[in-house]
Formats: C-alpha cells, sequence, structure tokens
C-alpha cells in the first residue's frame, strides 16, 4: 500500500498489532456500500470513466455475494476491511481496482463506514426498545388493578398497581428511545470527500455521495469529519443508560422471584438450575442482564477515555473505536431481547403482591390524609396522629385496617367511623387520581396515551 515510500515491510509484532481486520470485518457491507457510491460520483463527475466505474461496480458486487457467503479470507498483511475490498477487487478486475481510492482516504473510508454501521445500529435498537415497551403496556394493561407495595429505601411506603410499577419503567424507554433517535439526527452527515484530513482538489459531488448513501447533507469540516466520534461516544452514552434501565427492572425480578417476596414465578425458560441444589430455579436471565449493564458502562468510559487526549485529526488510536461500540451494541440487543421475553413469559403472583402490600402498614398516609381532607387537621399534626395509629396497630400485632373505630378514636377523637373504608390497600390505590397518580383509571389512560403516542410516532 505504502511501497514507494518503504523499502523494507514491517516487524511481525508490527504487523500483528496495525491488523484490524479480526474487528472491522464486520463493516464490509458499510464498506462495499459506500464504495459503490464514491465510484457512483467520480463517473458522474467525469473522474473515473464508466467503463471503469462499470467494472468496479460489478466487482464489488461480486465481492458482497462473497462476503455474505462466509468467504471473506482474512489476511493481516492488508490489515483492515478497506484494503481487503481493494485487494480482492483488484484480483476481479485487475488496475482499474486502484481508481477506487481517487479522491479518498482510508481516515474518511472510516469514519463513513462506521458512521453506516452506528446508524444502523441504532434503528436495530430502537426495534428492540419498541419490542420491549409494547411487552411493559401489555402487561401493565393486563395489571392495572393489580395491587403491590411501593418501596422507598425498599421498605414498604404506600400500595400502588403493578401495571403503574411497569409504566415506570415505560417512561425510561420513551427517555431510552428519543436519546438514540436524537443520537441518529446528530451523526446524518456523511464525511466521504473529506479525504485525509484536508479535503480533496478533485471536482467531487459531495451532496451525491451523501444522498446515495441516505445522509442528510455532507459534513461541513473535513478536519472533524475524519476525527469526530462523538457519534459512536453518542451511541455509548444512550446504551449505557438503557442498560442501568434494565439491569434495575432485572433487579426488581430477581427480587420478585425470590421466596422472600414471591411476587413472580419464573417460566423454564428464562431460569437455570444448581449443579448441587436440586430445588433451585435461578433467575440467571435477569442476573445475565444485570452484569451486562457493567460492560456497556465500560464500553462508554473506554471509548471517552481513548478520545480524551487526541489532537486534530487521525490518529491509529481511533482504530480501537470499534471493539466498545460492537460490545455494547451485541450486549445491548440480547439484554433488550431477553428482558422483552422475560416480561412476557413472567407469572405474577397477586395475592403474594396484595398480602405485602397491606404489611408494613402502607396505608398510613391516607389516614394522615382523611383527617387533613375531613377534619380540617394540619398535615404535620395528622401525620402525627397517623404515626400514633402505626405504633399501636404495631403494639397489637396487628395491621392498620385491622385497628377498630374505638382504638382509633382513642387515638384521636376526630377520627371517624368514615375513615375506615380509605385505610384498605383497594381504597388507597382508587384515591390516587392525580395526574401520573397510580389509580388504575390514570393507568389505563397512562397506557392509552403510550399507545397514540407510537402510533403517531410511526
Amino acid at each position: 500500500m505504502w511501497g514507494g515510500r518503504f523499502a523494507g515491510g514491517p516487524a511481525d509484532v508490527m504487523r500483528e498489532i496495525n491488523a484490524s481486520i479480526a474487528i472491522d470485518k464486520r463493516l464490509w457491507r458499510e464498506d462495499l456500500a459506500a464504495s459503490r457510491a464514491h465510484a457512483a460520483m467520480l463517473a458522474q463527475t467525469g473522474i473515473l470513466s464508466s467503463e471503469d466505474a462499470a467494472a468496479i461496480d460489478q466487482g464489488l458486487v461480486a465481492i458482497a455475494a462473497e462476503y455474505e457467503a462466509g468467504k471473506l479470507t482474512e489476511d493481516p498483511a492488508l490489515e483492515d476491511i478497506h484494503m481487503h475490498v481493494e485487494h480482492r477487487l483488484g484480483e476481479l478486475i485487475g488496475p482499474a481496482a486502484g481508481r477506487l481510492h481517487t479522491a479518498r482516504s482510508r481516515n474518511d473510508q472510516v469514519a463513513n463506514d462506521f458512521k453506516l454501521f452506528v446508524r444502523s445500529a441504532i434503528d436495530e435498537t430502537l426495534e428492540r426498545i419498541d419490542a420491549l415497551e409494547e411487552a411493559l403496556l401489555t402487561r401493565a394493561e393486563e395489571h392495572a388493578a393489580t395491587v403491590m407495595p411501593g418501596f422507598t429505601h425498599l421498605q414498604s411506603g404506600q400500595p400502588v398497581t403493578l401495571g403503574h410499577h411497569l409504566m415506570a419503567y415505560q417512561g425510561m424507554l420513551v427517555r431510552d428511545r428519543s436519546r438514540f433517535a436524537d443520537a441518529r439526527a446528530r451523526m446524518n452527515e456523511c464525511p466521504l470527500g473529506s479525504a485525509a484530513l484536508a479535503g480533496t482538489g478533485f471536482p467531487i459531488d459531495r451532496d451525491a455521495t451523501a444522498r446515495a448513501l441516505g445522509f442528510d447533507r455532507p459534513s461541513a469540516n473535513s478536519l472533524d469529519a475524519v476525527s469526530d466520534r462523538d457519534f459512536v461516544v453518542d451511541y455509548l452514552s444512550a446504551a449505557a443508560l438503557t442498560a442501568i434501565h434494565l439491569s434495575r427492572l432485572a433487579e426488581e425480578i430477581i427480587l420478585w422471584s425470590s421466596q422472600p417476596f414471591g411476587f413472580v414465578t419464573l417460566p423454564d425458560a428464562w431460569s437455570t438450575g444448581s449443579s448441587i441444589m436440586p430445588n433451585k430455579r435461578n433467575p440467571d436471565a435477569a442476573e445475565l442482564v444485570r452484569g451486562h449493564s457493567a460492560r456497556i458502562v465500560g464500553d462508554l468510559v473506554a471509548l471517552l477515555v481513548l478520545l480524551k487526549g487526541l489532537p486534530l485529526a487521525y490518529a491509529k488510536d481511533l482504530q480501537d473505536d470499534k471493539p466498545p461500540l460492537f460490545d455494547a451494541h451485541d450486549l445491548l440487543s440480547l439484554s433488550l431481547a431477553a428482558m422483552t421475553g422475560m416480561l412476557a413469559d413472567l407469572v405474577f403472583v397477586p395475592e403474594r403482591m396484595r398480602a405485602a402490600a397491606a404489611a408494613g402498614h402502607a396505608t398510613a398516609t391516607d389516614l394522615a390524609d382523611w383527617l387533613v381532607r375531613e377534619a380540617n387537621v394540619p398535615f404535620r399534626e395528622a401525620h402525627h396522629i397517623a404515626g400514633r395509629a402505626v405504633a399501636a396497630a404495631e403494639a397489637r400485632g396487628a395491621v392498620l385496617d385491622a385497628l377498630s373505630l374505638d382504638e382509633l378514636r382513642a387515638i384521636d377523637s376526630r377520627i371517624g367511623e368514615a375513615a375506615l373504608p380509605v385505610l384498605t390497600v383497594e381504597a388507597s390505590v382508587a384515591s390516587r387520581v392525580s395526574a401520573g397518580g397510580t389509580a388504575p383509571v390514570r393507568v389505563i389512560e397512562a397506557i392509552a396515551a403510550a399507545r397514540a403516542a407510537r402510533r403517531s410516532d410511526k
């Protein structure tokens, strides 16, 4: 490739450290698509003869068929996917293959190929997020009125509905989707034509190449175009936060499936056993989703550290930008698919959830609210009265709504008989009708709004 400048070949270790084909071979589709667009543009502008352009295009189509059939033969001496394509093209069509690299560099070539890959990765990720969101909506609709404990500090706080709880994760996914969509829009500028770093003196048509590859426009600055990896950081940032959301849901599934909780039963399809304990049903799929989030966060950090000291424009450090992206994309795709399948198949146990919701005196706030609303008691005073009621229930070894009216009136005479019905967990969740609240009517509305939003996005 640069034999005119160098008299000797690289050392064996240099050849090994310099070769990236084992990693960037995943970009072969993008490289071939970009090369075909580049060759077509060179022909349209008269830089390349129509005969050579036709031969190049036919050769690239043939290479695509070979690679699709798994016939890419890796040669470290050819370093990367770009030189593998060019070398194979030369074998197929002869010297005309050498004209393909006119008015481009591997610097703008790799930036362009990588953008195409990341753009497709975002599209795939959005589809997987949509599938998980649909699973959440479906299960939330089934359990819009199923009562469960709502926690703060992992202590029982107030009763909520399972549908409301699941819709909280749906809200996270909406934000995740928006981050990926924003990243896609921001990155959709074509680097081709920037050449090594300064552009080219050939009369190329960068707009034509950008259109052919589905970009909105050519990149504005050649130095920035070949050194920019913000689009990879954007993907990894969005992926890391999505993975954190999946990890939080996975942790809840792990807790809920444990015997002390018993809120869900994991199907065989999403469980494993123990090599020694025949009784075990382990939530390994959820644990792996939780574990994968750590690697995805690590991939983001790895790329940020890689970029932090690089001057303009291109440096070979950027060869290491692909492993973090490939790793994170693969893990996130797998995690989203696993979580979608798990969520669709989980068997919820409403009676265990309802019993847990009733424990912990979770309707104490409802008693305080009743005193404020019906007896005109200042909330802080009502809070203390409800606290004394909780202490009385604990002293009796009973739940709050098991206290009699006489016992409650002994605590404060302003508590009337009408307070008793509000102390059930069903009444508690039904009363939370404020916008965004847990009342079943609000959950159904939220699901309908989410489905309408999904339809309008398509």
